[in-house]
């Protein structure tokens, strides 16, 4: 398990531990571990979607300001 992973790796294993705690695969000695560790996930992918986004808007007003003439 990496404790940076990008987005992609991020949301896989995200996807994993929901799917384990829906199938009742962990026990509750676990739970807690696999909460903390969902916790770091999601604010990893929140902040990677954040950052895309300001990347876009800005890529956005630049090709914007590049169309208007002047």
């Amino acid at each position: 398990m990496k404790e940076k992973p990008n987005y992609t790796e991020a949301f896989e294993e995200l996807q994993e531990i929901v799917s384990e705690i829906e199938r009742g695969d962990i026990s509750v000695d676990e739970l807690s571990d696999k909460v903390k560790r969902a916790a770091v996930l999601i604010k990893i992918c929140k902040n990677k979607l954040a950052a895309t986004e300001g990347d876009v808007i800005a890529i956005l007003k630049e090709l914007e300001s590049n169309d208007t003439p002047g």
